[in-house]
């Protein structure tokens, strides 16, 4: 199967969905190409509400709020290959973007795409990649895996469950097991504080009585068929675990909340460059990459804490992608301008996009390197204030949006920078 088309999203969960969306919607002819057999993604086991708060105004449900996607691609005449496996992408002499894929149904599959968004979204990190001695018995998930088994599978992973890490799925699944029966007995975290949205915290975890131990974390593992129990320990300010300090935990399910990494192997074999710190492309304000053609959002680009920030996103990906494939198939010249760097000040652990285009009215969203109180964001052009945003407490975990003016400035580059108030002590804190 050989097919000249417009724009190709790769992945079809939030990011994927909202980018063909805008994409067709501008005009484009555009395909989604999808490894598993529905579109939706993540979303599709979330079956807890809270999505959509900010996009739609409405708590929805991650299947609800997936199918509104959906509904608006298949509007918009887009394109889905399901069960669809992308092997390779690369630009070509022509200007165009080669993919090559395959499915049980068409064989090999090759397309000719004005632009390529990728949107291939996140994958969990495993036991092996913290790696947690010990045995290696049945019992041990990661958290997205247990949510699959819950949810979708209507199967229990365990009757007495420790959870290492307190990121939100780790939290949201503290919450659903305990509904379904399970005892929790824990939550155990590395890191002096939570890792997770603080309305997670008190959500799941404070709300039904499930204790959080800071600056813990599991130092071995039991049990040879099955999971029998975990030696927990306190850890030092290096994160190194304390001897004397270990304790036995019994258990027969370990879940994984241990962190999300960009999955970018497409990425990074097209020769994108890629961030060292979000491990994602290095992307524009239109989420371009460093490739002609070639644009990512979503999980891709960076670990987002909301699914509405995604679909924003995602969207101007969608546009810029059809805009240069439109150009490209009208013979044009449908290059981006020059752009300016976004650098890190103080307190600001990364900010996306990397780079904008000079008096571009656009979006910077950025995670401070560390709790701050009382205190603001500033993005600063030539030594003055471009934009600022006030916030009571920001915290690592949760992701700040800042937007930008449009036009009226110039600068060679652009720094944002994090501090608190005079007098403000730091530390955790929420609404």
């Amino acid at each position: 199967m050989k097919e000249l088309i417009d724009v190709a999203v790769i992945g079809g969960g939030p990011a994927g969905l909202a980018a063909a969306a805008a994409a067709a919607e501008s005009g484009a002819t555009t395909v989604i190409l999808e490894r598993d057999s529905a579109l939706g993604g993540i979303l599709n086991q979330c079956i807890h509400d809270g999505f959509g708060l900010h996009l739609f105004g409405a708590r929805l449900t991650g299947p609800e709020y997936a199918q509104r996607f959906i509904d608006r691609a298949r509007a918009a005449k887009v394109v889905a290959l399901l069960d669809t496996m992308v092997l390779g992408v690369q630009p070509a002499a022509d200007g165009r973007v080669r993919v090559e894929a395959v499915n049980s149904s068409d064989g090999t599959i090759e397309l000719a795409a004005g632009a390529v968004v990728l949107a291939m979204g996140c994958r969990e990190r495993t036991r092996a990649q913290v790696m947690i001695p010990g045995e290696r018995p049945a019992g041990v998930y990661t958290a997205g895996a247990a949510q699959r088994f819950v949810n979708v599978d209507g199967l229990m992973p365990g009757r007495r469950v420790v959870i290492l890490g307190s990121g939100d799925v780790g939290l949201i699944m503290a919450r659903r097991l305990t509904l379904e029966g399970a005892e929790v007995v824990g939550v155990y975290e590395i890191l002096p504080r939570p890792n997770g949205l603080t309305r997670n915290v008190v959500q799941c975890l404070e709300d039904f009585g499930i204790p959080l131990y800071l600056s813990h974390t599991v130092v071995d593992i039991h049990g040879r068929d099955r999971l029998t129990a975990v030696t927990v320990a306190s850890v030092d300010e290096r994160l190194q675990p304390i001897p004397g300090t270990e304790r036995l935990v019994e258990c027969d399910t370990l879940i994984l909340s241990v962190g999300l990494i960009p999955e970018n192997e497409l990425s990074r074999a097209a020769g994108v460059q890629i961030d060292p710190t979000t491990r994602g492309p290095v992307v524009d304000d239109r989420f371009a990459t460093s490739v002609h053609g070639l644009y990512a959002c979503g999980n891709v680009v960076h670990v987002h804490d909301l699914v509405d920030y995604v679909s924003q996103t995602a969207a101007v990906a969608g546009r810029a992608a059809a805009e240069r494939a439109l150009a490209l198939r009208s013979g044009a010249h449908c290059e981006d301008g020059l752009t300016i760097p976004v650098t890190c000040g103080d307190g600001v652990a990364y900010v996306v996009p990397q780079r904008i285009h000079p008096g571009a009215a656009t979006t910077l969203y950025l995670r401070v390197s560390r709790p701050l109180r009382g205190g603001e964001v500033v993005c600063l052009a030539a030594g003055q204030r471009l934009a600022a945003r006030r916030e009571r407490v920001m915290r690592p975990p949760e992701m700040i949006a800042l937007p930008l003016p449009e036009g009226g400035w110039r600068a060679d580059k652009l720094t944002v920078a994090a501090s608190e108030a005079a007098g403000a002590t730091g530390g955790e804190g929420g609404d």
